[in-house]
């Protein structure tokens, strides 16, 4: 049994863990916006907006914290966030992104060896999707 913020398994007292708390809390308020700029910038490229007015990206960024900071809000366990999360794009960072660049490469360069190697890499992906799907699964319903 662990709490979901693993500094919670320590005394409240404990003076060293407090200092870590603190240490955490500071990287978190520092560290954010340089991921949120990210996350903001990412979501106007994926929706292909060219044009950004300040004013766009002012109201972008109210409307992205406030859904952020509502769903923290909502959530006070990350064990089924950091389980769905794992289950999704860790499965996709490990099967299935590389299984996919080794097509893409193997299209353009095809050699007399890969000729094997990309059923191979298409039934590791394969393999990737089902375990992350089945991940996915369990971690919705637990």
């Amino acid at each position: 049994s662990c709490a979901g913020l693993v500094l919670n398994n320590y005394a409240p007292d404990d003076t060293l863990m407090s200092v870590s708390r603190i240490a955490v809390a500071l990287s978190l308020l520092f560290s954010y916006p340089l991921a949120f700029v990210g996350v903001r910038d990412g979501l106007l490229d994926l929706l292909q907006v060219e044009n950004r007015p300040d004013s766009l990206l002012n109201s972008l960024t109210i409307v992205l914290l406030s859904i952020i900071t509502g769903l923290a809000y909502k959530l006070d366990d990350l064990r089924k966030l950091l389980a769905f999360n794992g289950a999704t794009w860790g499965n996709a960072v490990i099967y299935l992104f590389p299984t996919y660049m080794f097509i893409q490469c193997a299209k353009k360069n095809i050699k007399p060896g890969l000729k094997f190697e990309v059923p191979v890499a298409v039934l590791t992906g394969l393999i990737g999707l089902g375990m992350g799907l089945l991940g996915t699964a369990i971690a919705v319903n637990s």
